[in-house]
């Protein structure tokens, strides 16, 4: 059953595919990879935020399912969710935007190389169902990544965005039903018009 968490659940799951592949090199330590705002990053070197969701509309309209003899549940609500990840480096200026590159490469690497994320990196009600996250580069335009740091006392890092799909949150809605258990048919004779 993918819970509430299923959100949560998926940005875990993308910070530790990273701190799997970026550490100990580009990133030193796991810790510094974290799942937080990137406006916040304190120590952090790599941010994994969730800027938007949606409903998958493709789905189409949540419908009841029958759940044992006497239940229906509403079935599961579909999302996409987009995560902007932005590399934070205090690296010596000299050397800095060297650094932050070098980040977001081995972070888009990563994550291209993870088009589906395993089962290994699934946690709580996403692992206890079988999940599968498709995780993909999102063209997002300057316009759009300049509204998300519309922020006058935090500068412009550099970014990119993913979209993950394949993200269910189980509904808690369900109905009583009862079988049909006998019928009764009553058969009326049709009348004849009557004939002139």
């Amino acid at each position: 059953m993918a819970d509430y968490t299923a959100i949560y659940e998926t940005g875990n799951a993308l910070v530790e595919i990273l701190r799997d592949a970026l550490t100990p090199e580009p990133i030193s330590k796991r810790e510094m990879i974290s799942l937080c705002s990137p406006y916040e990053s304190d120590n952090n070197f790599l941010t994994v935020h969730l800027i938007h969701f949606e409903e998958d509309r493709q789905a189409g309209i949540p419908m009841y399912k029958a759940v044992g003899q006497d239940r229906m549940e509403m079935e599961p609500t579909q999302l996409f969710a987009y995560f902007m990840i932005t590399a934070h480096s205090t690296a010596p200026l000299q050397v800095r935007e060297a650094d932050t590159y070098r980040i977001l490469g081995a972070a888009i690497q990563a994550l291209t190389d993870s088009p589906v994320i395993e089962g290994k990196y699934l946690s709580g009600s996403l692992a206890s169902e079988d999940t599968q996250l498709i995780v993909g580069m999102e063209n997002y335009d300057m316009e759009k990544m300049q509204k998300v740091w519309n922020n006058p006392q935090m500068p412009y890092k550099p970014s990119f965005v993913v979209k993950v799909s394949g993200i269910n949150i189980d509904s808690r809605r369900s109905i009583k039903i009862k079988r049909v258990m006998s019928a009764e048919f009553e058969v009326q004779e049709k009348e004849q018009p009557v004939k002139k």
